[in-house]
């Protein structure tokens, strides 16, 4: 490099080599995306990014939306790997309702906090998009939903959870999760994802009320 600019490297030619540049190209965008904004940003920042000739991006997607479309979708697989790999590690698969559902917050606020250019993805540019994108965005929400509602219909067989429809319980809960995701992009409230997580816990399991234990110890007075 002799102006301060990324030398740029020759094209990608065996499978591997393809792969790993569509996979720099996507990181190269998913970091212009989130500092620009999807209508700011141009194929040629993203080449930039990523060191590469303006056109060579066209090898590997055939327009931005569909460089955007692609990474979007590769965010919801990342992030829906986190959540599964959490519930195996943890365990809580089969557990009592606050543990797989603590283990899915935890393991969403994480990603998100390791990820806040996926955040600004999804919570901010996705919406601002056409038809196409909203469709895609509202096909990564019910997926979610339906991974939620799993969880619901297991803590209701168990007798754990409220008999209310379970997509109607999973939906509040993750409308939950995503107002909590996006907050914690912008505002630091001195909580861990794990705190984050309990907190969130236990006010869907046990309400606002205040345990006997705050009551008895004065923790929760009246105004």
């Amino acid at each position: 490099m002799t102006d301060g600019t990324r030398a740029r490297r020759r094209p990608a030619i065996s499978e591997q080599e393809k792969s790993l540049r569509r996979d720099e190209i996507l990181a190269a965008a998913k970091k212009v995306f989130a500092r620009n904004g999807f209508h700011a940003t141009t194929i040629a920042d993203i080449a930039k990014e990523a060191g590469l000739a303006y056109g060579s991006v066209y090898w590997y997607f055939d327009s931005k939306d569909d460089l955007f479309h692609e990474l979007i979708a590769a965010e919801e697989y990342a992030l829906r790997t986190q959540v599964a790999i959490a519930l195996a590690k943890s365990g809580a698969g089969f557990g009592y309702a606050e543990a797989p559902f603590r283990a899915t917050l935890c393991a969403t606020f994480e990603f998100f906090e390791a990820n806040p250019a996926t955040g600004k993805l999804l919570f901010r540019d996705a919406y601002a998009l056409d038809n196409r994108f909203d469709k895609h965005l509202g096909g990564i929400y019910d997926r979610f939903i339906d991974d939620i509602a799993t969880l619901v219909v297991a803590a209701q067989q168990r007798g754990e959870v409220v008999a209310a429809p379970p997509r109607l319980v999973a939906y509040t809960l993750t409308a939950l999760i995503g107002h909590m995701a996006h907050r914690r992009l912008t505002t630091d409230d001195g909580f861990s994802a794990a705190e984050a997580a309990d907190f969130v816990v236990s006010l869907v399991i046990k309400g606002l009320r205040p345990s006997d234990n705050e009551l008895r110890s004065g923790t929760v007075t009246n105004s």
